[in-house]
């Protein structure tokens, strides 16, 4: 079979690029296309030095830097990318990607990360965090978002099968499109992480400083608690504001390399979440070197660390991004920490290893092209 694959854009190595990477190394002969590609050349062995076919928005003006403030224009653009001398076309989409043209003849199944946040149930989040709240331009913000939802739900026709990267994003695919979805959870490179039995007496959380990550509200509840320790790993817009709020017990370390990252992961008495994710492939990583997870319970989080109130558990939930919550969440989880076992956190996360999901994505294509 011919087999095309097609992502939304290559800018960087995050979590949609790590599915690419594999659904890559399963299809080492597929051909790939995307609506910009801006990797370094030392940044592209995980698309296996690939030639991309590209859209015209890779040539307009600051679109390295710019291309999202391009996106009314890629529906049209991803709909010129000519599929149509493929076999099998997968699509990995958390925007466009899915909204490429194929025939009755021709197989598309769509690896979804999630329907387009800021156009479906995140719009006014988005509108609020942009300040586009009032105005012509929140007009023309909302006239667009319009625009990109009638067309996502259009193309959703398109696609033959969608697979969805954990239950939560299989119910919004079920919400918006009126679709079913088959859940295969995202690879994690779960031996890269080495587990650690003996915990030191701090907390950690790592991501980008961005708002809904809610860094800031995790600093500023262990403000609150000036016995406990807290190491923060990451960068990003909010870096500032929340360093300048920080209390003595809590360390901010900025951008690490990764060998950091794994050992303050190993060494963590707990990792420490208050966002609401598609899936969350920190939390998994942190549970890989046997840490438990203090997590906000909702989104992806809800799939990936066990609570049933025994010896199997590997974390503990709260239900409200407050302050408050997260303080009682720590400390239920020192009330019960002797139930979680860092071994049982090992074992859980290998449930979402690579070798999982390059087994079942695999076995999933080829029982989508026995129905044909």
């Amino acid at each position: 079979m011919k087999i095309a694959i097609v992502c939304d854009w290559l800018i960087t190595y995050a979590g949609a690029e790590r599915v690419l990477k594999e659904i890559l190394n399963i299809y080492p002969e597929a051909d790939l296309f995307c609506v910009v590609d801006f990797l370094d050349k030392d940044n592209r062995t995980f698309i296996k030095n690939k030639k991309t076919q590209v859209t015209f928005i890779q040539n307009l003006p600051m679109a390295k830097t710019k291309y999202r403030v391009y996106l009314p224009f890629m529906p049209i653009a991803i709909e010129q990318l000519d599929v149509s001398e493929y076999d099998l076309v997968i699509s990995s989409s958390h925007a466009v990607a899915k909204g490429i043209l194929t025939g009755p003849e021709q197989l598309h199944i769509c690896y979804i990360h999630t329907p387009i946040r800021y156009a479906w149930d995140l719009q006014h989040e988005y509108l609020k965090e942009a300040n586009l709240t009032r105005g012509i331009k929140s007009w023309i913000a909302r006239s667009i978002l319009h625009y990109i939802r009638m067309w996502d739900y259009r193309t959703a026709n398109g696609v033959d099968y969608f697979v969805a990267n954990s239950g939560f994003i299989a119910k919004r695919v079920k919400k918006v499109y009126g679709r079913e979805a088959k859940i295969i959870y995202p690879p994690v490179d779960v031996d890269a992480f080495k587990l650690e039995i003996h915990k030191k007496d701090f907390y950690l959380t790592v991501s980008r400083m961005v708002p809904y990550k809610k860094i800031k509200l995790i600093v500023e509840a262990f403000n609150t608690m000036p016995d406990r320790k807290l190491v923060v790993i990451g960068d990003g817009p909010e870096f500032k504001k929340i360093n300048s709020i920080a209390k003595s017990n809590v360390t901010l370390l900025g951008y690490q390399s990764d060998d950091v990252v794994h050992k303050y992961m190993q060494e963590a008495k707990a990792f420490v979440f208050a966002a609401q994710e598609d899936f969350g492939i920190v939390m998994v990583e942190a549970q890989a070197c046997g840490t438990p997870v203090i997590a906000y319970g909702k989104g992806g989080a809800l799939e990936i660390i066990q609570v049933d109130n025994n010896e199997s558990d590997t974390g503990v939930f709260f239900f409200e991004q407050t302050i408050d919550s997260i303080r009682k969440a720590i400390v239920i989880f020192e009330d019960n920490i002797y139930l979680i076992k860092a071994y049982n956190c090992r074992k859980n996360a290998e449930k979402f290893s690579i070798n999982v999901f390059t087994a079942e994505f695999k076995k999933f294509v080829n029982q989508c092209i026995e129905n044909i």
